[in-house]
């Protein structure tokens, strides 16, 4: 009798044991299986579910960014989920509000608006799902990293560039969409360096306004507008991207002043470049796109699985120092397309050249794909024809 109760006892200890051993090793067996949504802090294990939100696709260099991050998600074994708001800010918070219910782990954001993003960052972290702030920083908000190109440097290199060739002359200021952090951001870096020339009174700023959206017939309408002021007595366009500064070159070539004006851009557009080539537009600031799609993929996979983060930079967004990883710009005119935009891969060289006579092509790739250079020949001006030139009155 003893013995049988002896081993009653071991038997219910063994499974009070076995109870207690699966209840520990539940959570870990479903650490992460969740989603991004309701998750606590348990760490992520297996795929990781990103949930890409962007403004949108009407910019080829966004197209570039949502074909780059789909590839890196794809290299690395990521689901990846896009979602595109065409520039309407409540569709853009409906997006990701769907993303979080659906279940992703972690969000990439190219807000439309910088301050009304603040609210997808509150949504997403009561479901614990961190946030990247990507190319565009959103305000006022908690978010966990930023990851864009060095901004304000790239409007002091266009600031720069312009001034160093024409250190005397009206320009026209064209900025970018007054909703996006990045247009302000840029404003500021060009105004650190023409400011002091201003004051000087060596430039006059005759039109100093913003784009919006960044449409190109807002550009081409405030340059009209310059050009009518002053009698097509202009010397300098810094317009803020590519897209703008296509707007600014319509008016230029519709008053027939176009090549004895500086115009600036950013972003490397194929279609800037091939001005750039041409000789119509004066440069554009390249911003290789491979650096940062990877560089938000494999952050939100670390941001996911609870890993640290290597993010030697800090950008106020009004209400925190935010983590941010900025990668370097690039100046880019006629003299430098080669070893930079073609170099990388980024256009090819027939596509750039195709609209330039094959006899003006770099003389080391002149006799490259000679029938895809069928354009007609084109008068080209050289950067440094802009130094202290000005246009006369019509």
């Amino acid at each position: 009798m003893r013995d049988l109760r002896k081993f009653l006892l071991f038997v219910a200890a063994a499974c009070a044991l076995s109870v207690a051993g699966a209840c520990v090793s539940a959570p870990e067996q479903g650490a992460g299986g969740g989603g991004g949504a309701g998750t606590g802090g348990a760490s992520k294990v297996g795929p990781v579910r990103i949930g890409f939100s962007m403004d949108t696709l009407k910019e080829e260099r966004w197209q570039r960014d949502k074909l780059l991050v789909e590839q890196r998600a794809k290299e690395i074994g990521a689901v990846l989920d896009v979602q595109v708001a065409n520039g309407d800010d409540s569709v853009q918070t409906k997006q990701c509000d769907n993303m979080l219910t659906k279940g992703v782990d972690v969000l990439i954001v190219a807000p439309h608006n910088g301050e009304i993003a603040a609210s997808i960052v509150e949504a997403a972290h009561k479901q614990n799902v961190p946030v990247i702030s990507y190319d565009r920083l959103i305000k006022n908000s908690d978010v966990d990293l930023y990851v864009s190109h060095q901004v304000e440097k790239m409007g002091e290199m266009q600031g720069k560039y312009a001034l160093d060739r024409v250190p005397k002359g009206n320009y026209i200021l064209i900025g970018g969409a007054p909703t996006d952090n990045n247009a302000l951001l840029l404003r500021k870096g060009q105004m650190n360096i023409l400011k002091p020339a201003v004051d000087r009174r060596d430039v006059k700023v005759i039109s100093d306004q913003f784009a919006k959206e960044w449409k190109a017939d807002e550009a081409l309408r405030i340059t009209e507008d310059a050009l009518t002021r002053t009698g097509n007595d202009i010397q300098a366009v810094v317009a803020s991207n590519d897209g703008t500064a296509g707007g600014a070159i319509s008016a230029l070539e519709a008053a027939k002043v176009n090549g004895k004006v500086l115009v600036t851009g950013q972003d490397a557009q194929l279609d800037a470049v091939q001005r750039i080539a041409e000789g119509r537009q004066t440069m554009t600031i390249y911003k290789p796109i491979k650096p940062l799609a990877d560089s938000a993929v494999d952050n939100a996979i670390k941001l996911a699985r609870k890993e640290p983060i290597t993010a030697p930079d800090r950008v106020n967004n009004g209400k925190i120092d935010v983590p941010s990883i900025l990668q370097e710009p690039q100046a880019v005119d006629k003299d430098n397309l080669m070893s930079t935009i073609i170099k990388d891969g980024y256009h090819p060289m027939e596509k750039v050249y195709e609209k330039v006579p094959r006899e003006q092509w770099p003389k080391a790739t002149a006799s490259r794909a000679a029938s895809r250079a069928s354009a007609r020949p084109r008068p080209q001006a050289s950067p440094s024809s802009f130094r202290n030139s000005r246009s006369s009155k019509t």
